[in-house]
């Protein structure tokens, strides 16, 4: 059970890391992923999940860790590198691909996949990102950073918010889902 536990966090932390980060070249109204945001709602005595659900933008974030059963993973001692999806991420999914992912057997299992891909194991700051790195996700999946001034990219993602302490590791936040 606790391989399982284990695997599911590093999954989720994984797939946060390797999260698509595709923001458009001409758009500038992404905040700098090198800047360290840090709310009332987000401070280090709150572990990833109650980060989560103290940050109203990750909402939808929070319902899905809920679908796939991943809160238990997510409140271990880790430390964990999560790349959490924005509810407008999820969105960009549309209405049917979430509520297929996140009430259907099938849809949960692939939704713990999808999720796993945007955890990392290990506490993993945006100054620990170099340009052209490949970090493995829990879920198994490689995703790709790109690293450009203070623009910070996983995958097709692009990191909005970095270095949000946790009492278990750290989120960063990200513009799309990784898949």
């Amino acid at each position: 059970m606790k391989s399982i536990r284990f695997a599911a966090i590093l999954a989720v932390a994984s797939l946060a890391a390797f999260t698509t980060a595709c923001g458009n070249d001409d758009k500038d109204t992404a905040a700098p992923a090198a800047q360290t945001t840090t709310t009332e709602a987000m401070k280090a005595d709150k572990d990833i999940v109650a980060t989560a659900i103290a940050t109203p933008d990750l909402s939808t974030l929070v319902a899905a860790v809920k679908a796939a059963g991943l809160v238990e993973t997510l409140q271990g001692a880790g430390p964990y590198t999560v790349f959490a999806p924005t509810n407008e991420a999820f969105n960009a999914l549309g209405a049917d691909t979430i509520k297929t992912l996140t009430t259907t057997t099938k849809g949960k299992a692939d939704l713990k996949g999808i999720l796993l891909n945007h955890v990392v194991a290990g506490d993993v700051k945006a100054a620990d990102l170099k340009d052209g790195q490949e970090i493995e996700t829990v879920g198994g999946a490689k995703v790709k950073v790109k690293v450009d001034g203070d623009k910070v990219m996983i995958g097709d993602a692009t990191v909005t918010m970095a270095d949000v302490a946790t009492s278990n590791g750290t989120v960063h936040v990200i513009d799309t889902v990784l898949q």
